[in-house]
């Protein structure tokens, strides 16, 4: 069950890479490169801090196959119809809840600590998404800007240490952390919700809608 829910995660960000290379007007084989790029950069990242080898993609045929597949599909599908503004944000919001907890769970597996099992969580999850948005030219990515979006993750991974450290079974520990991810991060698109900014525009007040990426409104209020 735990592979196919993996599974289920990495198409998801395959299908986000493919949406934000449409978005950015790219070619096919830019789609499919982001369709790798947002799905194994993550897993990628968390294997190399954990000397951890063969990396994980590159003995897992099935897993290269549903990237590419899913790469491929929403390609076609996209060339008779157009997804909704808000399709890129959902679909990677259910990469970002399945994918944070995997990489809590393979940190537990490395015998790390529990501040190691959080940050690796956290850096499995959002790297895919990082990497993505910077081949497209989106800068800053989403997860520096104000969004729900890190902190989403670093609930979940909390969650999912707890539960395991509770005594719940693997199965609830990870669909309630991963439902705790998506919740809050469906919840902060649905609402506009954002992290107050760091930056405050003369006399203390936030700075002002209008002086934020245009890519921000249409991604978070559409």
């Amino acid at each position: 069950m735990m592979h196919t829910l993996y599974l289920v995660g990495i198409a998801a960000f395959a299908a986000s890479g493919v949406l934000a290379a449409h978005r950015a007007r790219m070619d096919p084989f830019g789609g499919l490169v982001l369709a790798f790029v947002a799905s194994i950069s993550g897993g990628t990242l968390r294997d190399l801090i954990l000397d951890r080898h063969p990396l994980y993609w590159t003995h897992d045929w099935v897993l290269l196959t549903v990237v590419a597949c899913t790469g491929v599909a929403t390609m076609l599908y996209l060339r008779h119809r157009e997804l909704p503004q808000r399709s890129l944000m959902v679909v990677d919001a259910v990469g970002l809840s399945v994918v944070t907890v995997m990489g809590a769970q393979a940190a537990i597996d490395a015998h790390v600590t529990p501040l190691a099992v959080v940050i690796l969580a956290v850096l499995t999850g959002v790297t895919g998404e990082v990497v993505r948005d910077v081949l497209c030219g989106q800068f800053p990515p989403l997860l520096l800007r104000e969004e729900v979006y890190a902190t989403a993750a670093l609930a979940g991974a909390l969650c999912y240490l707890g539960l395991h450290h509770a005594g719940a079974s693997p199965t609830a520990t990870t669909v309630t952390s991963a439902g705790l991810v998506l919740a809050l991060r469906l919840a902060a698109i649905t609402t506009s919700l954002h992290l107050p900014p760091l930056a405050r525009a003369a006399g203390g007040q936030p700075r002002p809608a209008a002086d934020r990426d245009p890519e921000d409104t249409p991604r978070a209020n559409a």
